[in-house]
């Protein structure tokens, strides 16, 4: 067991220091809500990590086989990585909208903790790779 540990300890830290699209939204959550609001958003990618590695911990090792065998996973996840990335383009070309129609009126959104936390677990827990990794 010591020599599994030992294995996956490079790995890891390789995996903690790769760019996804969890690190940019963090970034752009930090900057645009503040710092409370990017802790509860990690918060909930953090539970997504959680999960999957009580998911890799106790059960899947055929579903490891199922998905090298099938890709229809990885597209499924990059579709829906691709149509969040959409939503969120939408949502941020409306509010800059109004920010220029009200000349320089800047509303701060809300900080909604519980959605950010929930934001950040969805985004880790679609990305398939995390599961892979």
């Amino acid at each position: 067991m010591i020599d599994d540990i030992l294995t996956a300890i490079p790995f890891g830290i390789i995996l903690a220091f790769t760019i996804g699209p969890v690190f940019f939204v963090l970034l752009e959550t930090g900057a645009t809500k503040g710092f409370k609001s990017a802790v509860m958003f990690d918060l909930g990618v953090i539970f997504a990590d959680v999960v999957f590695i009580a998911l890799a911990f106790f059960s899947t090792n055929k579903l490891v086989d199922k998905i090298k065998d099938d890709p229809n996973f990885l597209i499924f996840g990059g579709v829906l990585l691709v149509v969040y990335g959409v939503i969120s383009f939408i949502k941020t070309s409306r509010s800059f909208r109004s920010i220029v129609k009200e000349y320089g009126r800047i509303e701060l959104p809300k900080k909604d903790y519980g959605r950010l936390f929930i934001k950040g677990f969805l985004l880790n827990f679609i990305n398939i790779g995390v599961l892979l990794g």
